[in-house]
């Protein structure tokens, strides 16, 4: 015996041995049997990137959400009286299906399936049904108090200003992959556009757990942190599309027009500042997705008379443009084919330039004549019609102009026939408000790398072209400018109080959609109604176009009634945001901006006063270590020059600041201001001259110039025996 077990406990040995030397058994490694049964890999998901306006306001960001997750297994429960795991599948799939978008029976399968080897599964989810589910759904699932049900922290997408330039930025939504792992991935605009950068990469934890996937102690963890995607700055202002967005909202809500468009630009840079269409929908939730084109870019129009501001600045480029000559309005005809104004019978024998001042169609029609159907075409070539604009972002169409008869060439002189984006004609406006110099249109002002802060592509403006030249830029506004204050000129309802305004108005016919190629007729309500204008005349800050389509119109009115709505709401308040005084913009006199650092503040203080310049300085004096504006940058009298220095920052009234000089002031000074609103400021939380720390929190509430206006002062009620007057 005491051979045969010293024999068994020697062979043992050797069995042992041998496995602790090469780690197999039956050819199998047992390290890698163990990592398989214990080692676990947790994803550690990357945050998708930003997408902000042009001062860093958020417009698309990923936030918290919950993942709904169903512990199946009994052997989770320890206490039968305190059950851990889901007791009764029928009655919670019953509940949760009042709460997630699943049916009752997809969700009972869920919680009564088997693994392949007929095990049951720890817990198991609801795939996209069961994710991104906001704090509000979790509660009231909570509630419930349902037996293995429980939340994991998840992230959505979230679009916090609603219907905002939607067709613009798109949406992403959370997608399953082959692998079972979930993703957001972009579907519309900008959000599919630039989903590659937007991206970001998971990373990942390794660690060793026990059947239950907990984490083993002294167990060694191995993390590839995640990589979060980059940022992306529009070139678009909240405030000017918070304007926008209202203004568009309450017009489609009281002429109930098929549909709208407008678009807000800077001439001077080509930069987009807001663009918006109608119908729209909120990104959160889709609600009113029924277009996915960005119509601004991807689709076309007849323009109608917008495009005689072109037709005029090539005469007037080309030395055919006669204003006190005579023409005989009304009709013209070419070849069998007879064009006619608006009002059908003209004006009699009027003048070329009332003829443009009251829109007429055969004013046009007689330039052409002078101008030549080659020359014309050359010209609107160079205005960009005919090809895309480039604007960076996908889809672009390019328009067509129309040279197969020679009464296109009449037709399109006036802006029917040929087709164009209205992207382009903002672009070739770009060139009349811009003394000749044409810009390219784009939306995209920085991408940015979100965690090191490295600006990876910055786009700057871009010069397509000069068309014309200077002094013709210079001609064509004059006499855009009397087609909002002549008698004759149709576009009086777009004056604004304290600006010149500079446009063209449009009315064109419809194509019928059953491929004709004829036109609606019948009444007013039929058309597209346009303009495309500029303020200030002089030196243009803003371009506008808006275009409405098929409004319905009341008996007396025109269809210049809800473009001009529009119009008139935003470039008045975009120009007051912009702190562009109702003054003559071209006069205002400038000087350029010194290098103040290291300097003394309380001297620069003096000196800038001694200027017509507001000084605010961020610390308590001595020398400057930052400024704002930098060197060399053009600052008017009135504006506000900021100088860092430091030590504890005072607090100054922000009494009517603007947004744009507020953010500022947060950067510069890193104390935690809490911006409420848009417009300028109406009252601060914190008292100017309080000396305030950095951790100290303060509300800033803003108003708009529209709030501001249409909000009535408060009235003191009268004291007894008082009347109060009468109107």
């Amino acid at each position: 015996m005491l051979v045969i077990y010293g024999g068994l406990f020697f062979a043992l040995f050797i069995r042992i041995f041998y496995i602790q030397s090469t780690g197999e058994i039956n050819g199998q490694q047992l390290e890698a049997k163990a990592a398989a049964l214990y080692g676990k890999e947790a994803v550690l998901t990357a945050e998708r990137g930003k997408i902000l306006d042009r001062n860093g306001g958020i417009i698309a960001e990923d936030t918290l959400s919950y993942r709904l997750v169903a512990v199946v297994n009994p052997e989770a429960t320890v206490d039968d009286k305190e059950p851990r795991h889901v007791v009764d599948p029928e009655n919670t799939a019953k509940v949760l299906a009042n709460y997630i978008s699943m049916e009752e029976s997809e969700i009972y399968k869920i919680l009564t399936k088997k693994l392949s080897d007929g095990r049951t599964p720890y817990q198991v989810e609801f795939g996209v049904a069961g994710r991104s589910i906001s704090h509000e759904i979790m509660s009231a699932i909570k509630s419930e108090k349902l037996p293995g049900i429980t939340f994991a922290s998840d992230s959505t997408r979230y679009y916090p200003n609603g219907p905002f330039a939607s067709h613009l930025i798109g949406f992403a939504l959370k997608e399953e992959q082959e692998d079972g792992s979930f993703h957001t991935v972009g579907k519309m605009g900008l959000e599919y556009t630039y989903n590659k950068e937007l991206t970001g990469k998971n990373g990942s934890m390794q660690y060793e757990s026990d059947i239950f996937g907990y984490l083993l102690p002294n167990s060694e963890k191995v993390i590839t942190p995640a990589e979060n995607g980059d940022n992306i700055y529009l070139t678009i202002d909240k405030t000017i599309q918070n304007f926008l967005e209202e203004s568009m909202t309450n017009v489609y809500k009281e002429y109930n027009p098929e549909s709208m468009i407008a678009v807000v630009a800077d001439p001077k840079t080509g930069e987009i500042l807001a663009m918006s269409q109608r119908p729209t929908f909120d990104p959160d939730t889709r609600e009113g997705l029924d277009s996915w084109n960005n119509d601004i870019i991807e689709s076309v129009i007849e323009p109608g008379s917008t495009m005689k501001t072109f037709t005029l600045a090539t005469a007037i480029e080309t030395d055919n443009w006669y204003p006190g000559a005579t023409y005989q309005s009304g009709s013209y005809t070419l070849f069998g084919d007879t064009i006619r104004d608006h009002n059908q019978r003209g004006w009699g024998p009027i003048t070329y330039l009332e003829g443009f001042q009251r829109s007429s169609n055969t004013a046009m029609a007689n330039m052409l004549e002078y101008i030549g159907n080659d020359t014309l075409i050359e010209y609107f070539k160079k205005f960009g019609f005919g090809e895309k604009t480039g604007i960076d972002l996908p889809g672009e169409a390019s328009g067509t102009l129309l040279t197969n008869w020679p009464i296109n060439y009449v037709t399109t002189s006036y802006g029917q026939g040929s087709t164009v984006t209205p992207i382009q004609l903002v672009q070739a406006m770009t060139a009349i408000a811009n003394d000749g110099e044409m810009m390219q249109p784009y939306v995209i002002d920085k991408i940015v790398d979100s965690t090191s802060g490295e600006v990876i592509k910055d786009e700057k403006p871009t010069v397509k072209g000069k068309p014309v030249s200077e002094e013709t830029a210079k001609q064509v506004r004059e006499i855009l400018a009397s087609t909002v204050t002549s008698e004759a000129g149709t576009a009086k309802s777009f004056a604004i109080d304290g600006y010149e305004v500079a446009g063209k108005t449009g009315t064109a016919y419809i194509p019928k959609s059953d491929g004709s190629g004829k036109y609606l007729t019948g009444n007013k309500n039929n058309y597209l109604y346009s303009f495309l204008g500029m303020a200030p005349a002089d030196d243009p800050q803003l371009i506008v176009y808006v275009a409405v389509k098929k409004p319905k119109l009341g008996a007396t009115e025109v269809g210049s009634a809800p473009v001009s709505q529009v119009f008139t709401s935003v470039m008045q308040n975009s120009l007051k945001y912009l702190n562009i005084k109702p003054e003559d913009v071209a006069q205002v006199e400038t000087t350029k901006m010194k290098e103040y650092l290291g300097e003394n503040a309380q001297n620069v203080q003096i000196e800038l006063e001694n200027s017509g310049i507001t000084p605010i300085v961020i610390g308590d004096g001595g020398q400057i270590i930052d400024q704002y504006p930098k060197k060399d940058l053009a600052i008017t009298k009135g504006s506000i020059v900021f100088l860092k220095t430091e030590g504890s920052v005072t607090i100054p009234s922000f009494e009517n600041w603007s947004l744009r000089n507020l953010l500022v002031y947060k950067m510069m000074s890193g104390l935690s201001i809490e911006i409420v609103g848009e417009g300028y400021v109406e009252s601060q939380s914190v008292s100017a001259n309080t000396v305030i720390g950095e951790g100290s929190p303060i509300v800033v509430q803003l108003r708009t110039p529209e709030e501001t206006y249409s909000s009535p002062p408060a009235e003191e009620p009268a004291t007894e025996g008082e009347e109060l007057p009468q109107d």
